[in-house]
């Protein structure tokens, strides 16, 4: 059996101890548009904003998670460790999250011809990857 895809995109679930200051990243310097916050079972509070046609999910659940995901990006642990975005304004989106505080784990590169990219990380120590592909 294979998939019945109806939409062109996934949506991303990242769980944390500290909605305000994985909102300030991804809402406001990143500039994610907020889509409001739904109550989950539990006491849990999932903050939804909208990144293209996906949805990134910040949620923050009644009680601690029973572990936390080592930090480190690729080289950290197994599982997801990352995540990209297309843009088209690299640059700048990475000096605002220089100018912002972030972690810059690589810098502004050209990956292969055509492609640069850029690795920042989450204040939870997730990476987000920016790509720019010259059209």
């Amino acid at each position: 059996m294979a998939l019945s895809i109806i939409k062109d995109s996934i949506d991303l679930g990242i769980i944390t101890k500290d909605a305000e200051k994985m909102l300030a990243f991804y809402r406001d310097t990143l500039g994610l548009k907020s889509l409001g916050e739904l109550r989950m079972p539990g006491g849990g509070i999932m903050y939804r904003l909208n990144c293209g046609s996906s949805i990134i999910k910040i949620v923050v659940r009644g009680k601690d998670p029973v572990a936390v995901a080592p930090p480190g990006g690729i080289g950290g642990a197994t599982g997801y460790r990352y995540w990209t975005v297309t843009i088209d304004n690299l640059v700048e989106a990475t000096k605002a999250c220089e100018d912002a505080g972030y972690k810059i784990v690589v810098p502004v590169n050209e990956f292969r011809p055509g492609v640069t990219i850029s690795i920042i990380e989450d204040p939870d120590g997730n990476w987000v990857e920016f790509v720019q592909r010259v059209v």
